[in-house]
């Protein structure tokens, strides 16, 4: 069985990107704290520094749907979408 991925692109309005990076680190701190053994990896792109990349590992679809039903997970993703104009 092939290994699923997660990723996301992140339009991040311009002059928010460390305040976004911050909040992605954030999220991502969290997530482990919430028992996630999925590394997870945030990517700028070179040529334009309001693109970001975001993507990591899972054991299974189902710890997908787990994480985003844990109490919480909306709250990071409405803080992260603060700062972003499209994901």
């Amino acid at each position: 069985m092939e290994q699923p991925y997660t990723h996301t692109t992140w339009h991040v309005k311009q002059g928010s990107e460390d305040e976004f990076v911050a909040r992605w680190e954030e999220w991502v701190e969290w997530s482990h704290r919430e028992g996630l053994a999925a590394p997870a990896l945030l990517l700028r792109d070179a040529e334009d520094p309001s693109m970001f990349v975001s993507f990591g590992p899972w054991a299974s679809l189902s710890a997908v749907q787990n994480w985003r039903a844990l109490a919480g997970y909306q709250e990071r993703v409405t803080r992260l979408s603060e700062v972003v104009e499209s994901f």
